[in-house]
């Protein structure tokens, strides 16, 4: 198996293995807008390769970009089927080659995707993951129903939720994941219950709602299209499909489960290099924000101190509720004021923080919306 990571290796593996290609090229298609690869997939059918395009019915704001490319690709000779409608998306990502090698994609073949964006693909030469896609393809590209035979292929929406499930259900040290999104709430309550029995769970991406037994940081630098979980250092999966709900259950999605030890290795080193570069970038930020907000703080303590009552008849009163003498008490009235000035400016500093933290996850809400 091999590990393709983007946008480091750029597009020159999938190049070399479409211009490579002897007899036969089977690609499915979600977006796409890379000329150099449709250039490559024209030049497979003049020297006499059988190319195969599978394109998605329709993808949100792209219709009409992938109707002028099905012309287009039958225009050089490839053999072009379109998607069913029967699911609310295809998004799957794959191409097989000369029927011994899968490639299986994290990413479109947009411009967008492989140049600015992390992401991964795996290439494997495995026998029994090159028949199945083989099968899912013509069963998509026949509209036929679709069974999986092969426990390690991970297709939704037929077994996505129960393989996945049980590949997180199995950590016993380390969970990290690359997700746009994790927000299907049995999956964050998977991984909740992975945390609390001990496994260290990070996210590279955005959870759905705020978990404190979970680590989340956004990705620094690049946009984040990669669907990743590392398990344990030893297994891996890479796939078209978030843990959100419509990907698990109502979308054909294509994944891959694995344990090559040099692929996961090189998966968990670029996850630790990608964390270290968010983790400062997020610390960063934090020192940002913390001047501003104990600025705040400080003025409204302030102002909040200067309007309290004399502590004195305050003292007397509440002692004189509790039953609590004056000599019992060895209390000076002017420290009694000061510690009770300190415990607002905490009390005022903790709300402050607690509204901008509110504000900041609203905006970042309205953001991804």
């Amino acid at each position: 198996m091999k590990l393709w990571v983007l946008p480091d290796d750029g597009l020159a593996p999938l190049l070399k293995a479409i211009d490579g290609a002897q007899s036969n090229i089977d690609i499915l298609i979600f977006r796409f807008d890379r000329t150099d690869v449709e250039a490559a997939l024209g030049r497979a059918v003049a020297r006499g390769v059988v190319v195969r395009a599978l394109v998605a019915h329709a993808n949100k704001a792209g219709e009409d970009g992938l109707r002028r490319l099905e012309q287009r690709l039958l225009g050089a000779g490839v053999s072009v089927a379109r998607t069913a409608d029967d699911l609310a998306r295809y998004h799957g990502k794959m191409m097989i080659v000369d029927r011994r090698q899968l490639y299986l994609f994290a990413f479109n073949f947009t411009a967008l995707d492989t140049e600015r964006t992390r992401s991964f693909a795996v290439v494997t030469s495995n026998r029994t993951l090159v028949q199945e896609s083989i099968r899912l393809f013509d069963a998509d590209s026949k509209r036929h129903p679709y069974t999986p035979r092969a426990r390690t292929l991970v297709v939704s929406p037929e077994n996505a939720r129960k393989r996945l499930g049980a590949f997180i259900r199995a950590a016993k040290s380390e969970i990290l994941i690359y997700d746009p999104v994790v927000s299907d709430p049995a999956m964050i309550r998977l991984l909740e219950d992975r945390a609390k029995a001990g496994v260290r769970v990070r996210i590279i991406g955005r959870l759905a709602r705020r978990s404190p037994k979970l680590e989340v940081h956004k990705i620094a630098k690049l946009r984040l299209h990669a669907r990743t979980i590392i398990r344990d250092g030893k297994h891996a999966f890479v796939g078209s499909q978030s843990l959100r709900a419509a990907e698990l259950d109502a979308r054909r999605e294509v994944g891959v489960i694995f344990c090559d030890r040099k692929t996961v290795t090189g998966l968990a080193k670029v996850f630790h290099d990608d964390w270290q570069i968010a983790e400062k970038g997020a610390e960063r930020m934090r020192k940002d924000e913390k001047a501003p907000v104990e600025k705040v703080a400080k003025k409204l303590a302030k102002a909040v101190a200067k309007d309290l009552p004399p502590v004195a008849p305050v003292l007397a009163e509440v002692m004189k509720e509790m039953g609590v003498e004056k000599k019992d008490l060895d209390l000076v009235p002017g420290e009694v004021e000061a510690s009770v000035k300190d415990a607002v400016k905490a009390a005022v500093k903790e709300v402050v923080q607690e509204a901008v933290d509110i504000a900041t996850e609203e905006k970042k809400e309205k953001d991804a919306a």
